[in-house]
């Protein structure tokens, strides 16, 4: 690879790189269509799928193709009259509820957490090494996931390196790329140090047990306790999540995603008064409607509800801005 391909290859999103690759595949291989392609074939291929995928995947779909054709020097046959109007028919005969993770609540951090405290307080009794550091990697995963709202992809991406700990203060990540850095300057994200739940003696408790010093912060564990030298793979953050959710005995385990810690922090900054300017800025979002995905309609009761959690919670959590 040329130093001119490695720089083209970096300016593109692994995840992304990835999903639109798949969709190429899945057009001509498994579809059976030709690239480069007609409008016409473009339209025939949304209409074979219209009634089974979602209108965001083929809505990705198209944006693969279009980019397919880009890349190539290809006029891009997805802005063709023709396939906008298909797709645009099959928006209004096969319309969809948009999917949303279910958010993590307080109170279900707090009982994942507190099973988590029993498994490392019973392995550390026993002597049972990869146990111990499965779970405090997993305190840790969790804590700083919820209270810095972010996605499974930033928190597989966050460097040992890249981290400074003050205790009893707080925490910084700097994370060199994210979704929403368009300029690739890098953004650097505060995590606060609470009474409880706090993100900040987790990832330092994980750091001093695993020995790490710099790559990846989250990494696999094997049967015999060995800390793998990669990352967590994006893909196995999401069944990860749902097992410990399930050990722990919280309820439906399997609706959780990669995006339940961002919706329920974001969920719990809103109740506790935060306006959509601060959690924008807090998260990282550019824009209104990226926010306002995350967080549900006015309920005149959710402050009642979170007023317990945020009272067990430091005198400043609300202020982490």
């Amino acid at each position: 690879m040329s130093k001119i391909d490695s720089y083209v290859h970096a300016a593109t999103r692994e995840n992304t790189r990835r999903s639109y690759q798949a969709a190429a595949r899945h057009f001509e291989i498994e579809w059976g269509g030709f690239l480069p392609a007609t409008a016409d074939s473009i339209a025939r291929y949304l209409v074979d799928h219209a009634e089974s995928l979602a209108i965001n995947t083929l809505r990705q779909r198209l944006a693969a193709l279009a980019q397919w054709h880009i890349d190539q020097g290809f006029p891009d046959p997805t802005k063709a009259p023709l396939v906008r109007k298909v797709f645009r028919g099959i928006q209004a005969l096969h319309p969809s509820r948009e999917k949303r993770a279910r958010p993590l609540q307080v109170e279900q951090l707090e009982i994942a957490v507190s099973w988590l405290d029993g498994q490392i307080a019973a392995a550390t009794a026993a002597g049972d090494r990869p146990t111990q550091l499965r779970c405090t990697r997993d305190k840790a995963l969790l804590l700083l996931g919820f209270w810095r709202g972010f996605r499974g992809d930033e928190l597989t991406r966050v460097q040992v390196e890249y981290i400074e700990i003050t205790p009893g203060e707080g925490m910084t990540c700097f994370l060199p790329r994210t979704k929403g850095d368009r300029g690739h300057a890098g953004t650097t994200f505060k995590a606060p140090a609470l009474a409880r739940l706090c993100p900040v003696d987790a990832c330092s408790a994980w750091i001093a047990l695993s020995g790490l010093t710099d790559g990846p912060l989250f990494r696999g564990i094997d049967r015999w306790g060995h800390v793998a030298a990669n990352g967590l793979h994006i893909n196995s953050f999401v069944p990860l999540l749902r097992s410990l959710f399930n050990d722990a005995s919280i309820a439906f385990a399997v609706q959780y995603s990669g995006h339940s810690l961002r919706r329920g922090f974001a969920q719990w900054a809103t109740a506790s008064g935060w306006d959509i300017k601060t959690l924008m800025e807090y998260v990282g979002w550019k824009n209104v409607q990226s926010a306002l995905r995350y967080v549900e309609g006015a309920d005149p009761f959710v402050q009642y509800r979170h007023q317990q959690s945020n009272d067990a919670l430091s005198g400043k959590a609300v202020e982490i801005k």
